[in-house]
């Protein structure tokens, strides 16, 4: 899900965007002056707001497409912590080529610091394709695997062997 410039949401995007923090601590308060706007009542009386859906939470877009996620709620004292996971993979080569998995994308993205809809456009394919790579509905093809693995390269991105790990930033 793309977190669109008129969206309600689209204000805390961009502060979670421009943090380098690893965990940021908000209060309910803080937020309504990021958003100048107050958070509705759902926000402060039930976790469900703050889950970390993929579908249909355009307030959860605004954290998961900034590569953070709701680490903690706490409705008493009205304070959300927002973490950015550590992605895991491993490069899975055949032969000289290096094959890219669901893993592999996410953490090439979360390393470039992009959502999906730039990714696509770096790529030039479409943001679904990038979305279906991700949640492994697909794998990219071998011509789209060696471009995948040039961009890398010139990027900086560890293609070397093992598993690695790399904290989501933007």
């Amino acid at each position: 899900m793309v977190v669109k410039n008129d969206s309600k949401y689209f204000p805390l995007y961009q502060y979670l965007c421009r943090s380098s923090q690893k965990s940021i601590q908000l209060s309910f308060v803080e937020i309504e002056k990021i958003l100048d706007a107050a958070l509705p009542e759902s926000a402060k009386r039930g976790r469900s707001f703050w889950s970390n859906r993929t579908r249909g939470g355009v307030q959860a877009a605004a954290w998961l497409e900034a590569g953070f996620r709701v680490a903690v709620v706490d409705l008493v004292g009205q304070v959300v912590v927002f973490r950015r996971p550590i992605l895991r993979y491993r490069v899975h080569r055949e032969g000289n080529e290096i094959r890219w998995d669901a893993d592999m994308v996410r953490a090439f993205r979360a390393y470039l610091g992009i959502n999906q809809a730039e990714m696509a456009e770096m790529l030039g394919v479409r943001q679904q394709t990038v979305s279906e790579w991700e949640t492994s509905a697909y794998t990219p093809t071998r011509s789209r695997s060696k471009y995948l693995t040039l961009v890398a390269e010139q990027r900086g991105f560890y293609l070397g062997g093992g598993e690695q790990e790399i904290s989501t930033q933007s």
